[in-house]
């Protein structure tokens, strides 16, 4: 079995690693070469992709992303590797413990000194290589999710809350329309409601205006999802990024209303909506919220996203902690921003 380590997407065949996510049934968009197109164009982001092979046959891949804020020493503090939805292996293959110790291994080499952590964010269950990552320095973390079956429609609209329902309803009887975006000034006034809801009140890290941009412009060669936006008298009220597996599922990536200005018109329950709709009109299985995070934690959204009829589940995260002074150092760092911004 030969693992490879890729930091550049020129260097390989794209073709064998699309095709064995796209046939793995836990497949995403987010394990894609597509996406480690759609990072490599992203100022402060540089995917690492680490692929398993057995002869032309891709049989395991993780892609990671090392994310950082700022450049230079400031950016040292900041610097994590995030995985969404890996690893990917061949379930039936003879070794599947193997395939996934030898992603976790290369990927750790890999990352380890260019990154203060390594985060995987899991999307499905992964309780089969709970030992494997531990072995690897990884510590398992509970976190919450919802995921919403959307067929069939009859029994998704009745574990729906009727009043969320209603407000659909009476949002789009004022005038409130979903729309796909026409031009990047539609997609820039969806990026201005959600900066703002970053700055203000998520206190967040916020990727910049070229993530957003790029995930729009990608659409037409490699098509990891689309935007819908709300729009209402012919301004942008709200909207919501979603990533798309084909006839599998669609992801809630980033999501915003101005639910103060137009209290009437509900953007961020019809936002919500808009993509589990999509789901609906395009045989997609599940809408996954991404998170509603830490049991143990207060977690305003998590309330709001029970209300759309979704299985509530615990697939947790793994996090390997490489620079433990850093991380301390950082987490001080993002605690006195966040502070400051309050003020």
């Amino acid at each position: 079995m030969e693992y490879t380590i890729h930091t550049d997407l020129q260097a390989l065949d794209p073709a064998p690693w699309k095709r064995f996510v796209v046939d793995h049934p836990d497949g995403n968009p987010f394990q894609l070469p597509a996406m480690f197109a759609f990072y490599d164009q992203v100022p402060g982001y540089d995917p690492v992709a680490v692929l398993a092979r057995e002869d032309d046959d891709v049989c395991g891949v993780i892609l990671g992303v090392i994310q950082q804020e700022h450049a230079g020493l400031v950016g040292k503090f900041s610097a994590r590797t995030i995985v969404w939805g890996g690893p990917l292996v061949r379930s039936d293959h003879d070794t599947p413990d193997l395939l996934a110790d030898g992603l976790l291994k290369n990927l750790v080499k890999a990352v380890r000194k260019r990154s203060i952590y390594i985060e995987l964010r899991n999307l499905f269950d992964t309780s089969a290589i709970r030992r494997i990552a531990e072995a690897h320095g990884f510590t398992y973390h509970e976190h919450l999710n919802f995921q919403v079956r959307t067929e069939p429609e009859e029994a998704l609209r009745k574990r729906i809350s009727a009043s969320k329902l209603r407000q659909v309803r009476k949002a789009m009887k004022a005038g409130v329309k979903i729309i796909e975006p026409e031009n990047p000034e539609q997609v820039k006034a969806f990026y201005d409601i959600l900066a703002d809801l970053y700055r203000n009140r998520v206190k967040k890290p916020l990727p910049g205006w070229t993530f957003f941009e790029q995930f729009y412009d990608q659409r037409a060669n490699h098509r990891l999802g689309l935007y819908l936006l709300l729009e209402f008298q012919g301004k942008i009220i709200g909207g919501i990024l979603c990533p798309v597996m084909p006839g599998k599922v669609i992801y809630e990536w980033y999501v915003c209303g101005l639910d103060q200005a137009y209290k009437q018109q509900y953007p961020s329950v019809v936002a919500t909506w808009a993509a589990i709709d999509y789901a609906l009109r395009h045989g997609i299985g599940t809408f996954d919220f991404m998170g509603a995070g830490k049991p143990d934690q207060d977690y305003g959204v998590r309330e709001f996203k029970s209300k759309f009829g979704g299985d509530m589940v615990q697939l947790g995260r793994y996090q390997r902690i490489n620079k433990p002074l850093l991380m301390q150092i950082g987490k001080l760092g993002v605690r006195i921003l966040g502070k400051l911004r309050s003020i």
